[in-house]
């Protein structure tokens, strides 16, 4: 058993190597077979190119009509939402100096109101020279309520006494409808409280009754 397991070993020694050639990848492998057929990457991207089908000078000149039209249409809506911008802008502003006192204006409206009811309230027969204190309470109270009433009419508010005009909701507000007699139906027949507007704006109805048919 001895006698042949030393030649053995010798044959497994003295045997020449055997290399496994490894898997080139895919790319160097066509790298190879282009240049075995004798094409580079340059060759194969000018013959790629020239593959494509070329634009005609009208083709080109068509397409770039187009892109300027497209261009074109939105910068000209660009510039219209801008200036719808700018005009609702403008005109929120011009709004806020117009109607920001309406809360001081109806604020001064309960003072009007109080001086009116005072110059009514007064009978007109004592309001003469022989009672001199009344007469001058009486005439400070009708100047003052003139002055309040300019300069209402400076800040563009306007007092509304719609007795026998037609019934406005928008500007009225109706506290009752009654039969009158020699009033038309559906006009003002009595106002208890006059109204306001500021600006061509309602800014207090004024409260009245309304005439209606019998």
């Amino acid at each position: 058993q001895s006698s042949w397991s030393v030649p053995y070993v010798f044959l497994i020694f003295l045997s020449p190597p055997v290399f496994i050639p490894s898997r080139a990848p895919p790319r160097l492998l066509c790298t190879a077979a282009q240049r075995k057929n004798g094409q580079g990457p340059e060759e194969e991207a000018e013959k790629s190119e020239q593959s494509a089908p070329e634009k005609t000078p009208a083709e080109e000149k068509t397409q770039l009509e187009e892109q300027l039209k497209e261009m074109t249409d939105k910068y000209k809506r660009s510039l219209a939402d801008a200036e719808n911008l700018r005009r609702r802008s403008q005109k929120m502003v011009e709004d806020a100096k117009l109607y920001g006192i309406q809360g001081f204006c109806k604020d001064l409206l309960e003072v009007a109101d109080i001086l009116e009811k005072a110059t009514e309230s007064v009978p007109k027969e004592e309001v003469t020279s022989q009672n001199p204190h009344l007469k001058n309470l009486y005439d400070g109270l009708l100047m003052t309520e003139v002055q309040i009433q300019k300069v209402f009419s400076k800040h563009g508010l306007v007092k509304l006494n719609p007795e026998g005009q037609k019934f406005d909701p928008y500007e009225h507000e109706a506290l009752f409808h009654a039969p009158i007699e020699g009033k038309e139906p559906g006009t003002v027949a009595v106002v208890t409280k006059v109204g306001y507007k500021l600006h061509g704006r309602t800014l207090r109805p004024a409260l009245v009754g309304v005439a209606k048919a019998s």
